[in-house]
């Protein structure tokens, strides 16, 4: 059994976020939590509508998050299970913790996205 627990992997510090991060045979698990109010618009240009395509199942621990598609957004507070479908912008208040359940694979494009968009913001 693939297990990993919020204590384990190493912690990385990005200055609104921190995030502890583990594979689970093709599954990143990720505890988030949420240091300044984070709005993922920027983070997310230049992929597809400019939205997360990643798939997210997870819970929300505390806190909450409020997850805008193009037709309508939904809300995800403290205890609420949660799957984000593809094409989906997050924003998360300050103090929000979830661990979150990503197809490894299909994340990948998200991640370079976002890290591209930190280096240009930390650029300019």
């Amino acid at each position: 059994m693939a297990r990993i627990s919020p204590d384990g992997p190493e912690l990385r510090d990005y200055g609104l976020v921190e995030v502890r991060t583990a594979d689970l045979d093709g599954y990143t698990v990720d505890f988030l939590t949420i240091k300044q109010p984070v709005d993922m618009t920027v983070m997310l240009r230049g992929l597809p509508d400019d939205r997360c395509q990643c798939p997210h199942w997870g819970i929300v621990t505390e806190g909450s998050m409020i997850v805008r598609y193009a037709d309508h957004e939904e809300t995800a507070r403290t205890g609420d299970a949660f799957y984000m479908a593809p094409g989906h912008v997050p924003t998360y208040e300050v103090g929000t913790r979830l661990i979150q359940f990503s197809p490894t694979d299909q994340l990948k494009a998200t991640d370079e996205a976002i890290q591209r968009n930190m280096q240009a913001l930390q650029g300019a």
